[in-house]
């Protein structure tokens, strides 16, 4: 049985991250300066064991959940994450398990993630020039990294995309050629307008680049088709190249706003489930999962009374001055 909230949204996708670690520091969700090495991320006692995030997991089952996907910070860093993804295979009613990673660590954890069961990888990559990619990424490592991780994830037989954050004067002209990255390597690229998830990636609308200028871009050097007509609950809307070149998507929380599809929460590393990518507070599970007299059936309980009172929808409102929350919670710390 799927649980809705107010406007009817039924809770069907968990995102889950492990850690608020990350071997990056991308411009536009870790920004050096301000997760540097005097940052204090979290310690381990914090953070939610495998256990209890199994716990959450077999109880949004409870109200609907069949897809997980891993974040983080950078999931790969979570010790033992294949042994994670092998107790959530195991959860009655989960059919899908996904992860979003920047590649890095991938290739050596692949035969034991596939092993354990993920069904899914997403690849963070934002340029294919390497200076472009070194200067958003904030990094030593070189993009033919991640580039080869894209292809031992497809090698392995996991459905694999890429996920592209597009800012205006920074990567718009990275567009065309990691389109042509995925129509090349069969992936399907998603590319993403600059969001103000968080408070410390000072955006502003005039960096947004648009689904409809991205699409347009792209479709000038490779026509496109209409979007897929069956989109549903997905985020993206994905585009069919004409020659049959594969498929291209474009995620337009700004310009677009999906929140009356959104059937997501997200579970922070530390057990706060939140509603809503653009939240400010969550609600706190881990005291819950930590209290040795709280039960499963109540934990299923408290689930379906957040989810039923859920409200959110900030995209649609974002430009209303009275709805702007005063700390969003960071991208890097709910896995975006």
């Amino acid at each position: 049985m799927t649980t809705v909230d107010t406007r009817g949204r039924g809770l069907q996708d968990l995102r889950v991250s492990v850690t608020d670690r990350c071997n990056f520091r991308c411009t536009y969700c870790m920004p050096r300066e301000l997760f540097g090495p005097d940052h204090a991320f979290l310690e381990r006692s914090e953070l939610l064991s495998f256990e209890e995030i199994v716990r959450v997991v077999r109880a949004a089952a409870g109200h609907g959940v069949s897809k997980i996907r891993l974040t983080g910070g950078e999931p790969l860093l979570r010790r033992g994450l294949p042994d994670l993804v092998a107790m959530i295979r195991a959860v009655d009613g989960i059919d899908d398990i996904a992860m979003t990673t920047n590649g890095v660590l991938l290739p050596d954890l692949l035969p034991d993630l596939v092993e354990a069961g993920l069904d899914r990888v997403t690849v963070s990559l934002d340029a294919m020039d390497p200076e472009t990619f070194l200067r958003m990424a904030d990094t030593k490592v070189d993009v033919g990294v991640v580039l080869a991780a894209i292809d031992a994830s497809v090698e392995a037989g996991l459905r694999t995309k890429v996920n592209a954050v597009v800012q205006r004067g920074v990567n718009e002209d990275q567009i065309v050629p990691l389109a042509e990255m995925g129509r090349d390597k069969g992936v399907t690229v998603r590319f993403i307008e600059f969001m103000d998830v968080g408070s410390t990636n000072r955006w502003t609308p005039t960096d947004v680049v648009s689904a409809q200028e991205i699409l347009d871009t792209i479709g000038a050097v490779h026509p496109l088709e209409g979007a897929d007509e069956h989109r549903g609950t997905a985020v993206a809307d994905t585009h069919r190249y004409a020659d049959g070149g594969g498929t291209v998507g474009v995620i337009a929380s700004v310009t677009q706003p999906f929140c009356a599809t959104c059937v997501r929460a997200r579970l922070s590393a530390i057990g706060e489930l939140f509603t809503c990518l653009f939240a400010s507070k969550g609600h706190d599970l881990r005291a819950f999962l930590r209290d040795e007299r709280a039960t499963d059936p109540e934990l299923v309980e408290e689930l379906g009374r957040i989810w039923g009172r859920r409200t959110d929808r900030y995209s649609e409102v974002r430009h209303q001055r009275q709805h702007q929350p005063a700390d969003r919670v960071e991208m890097s710390y709910i896995g975006g």
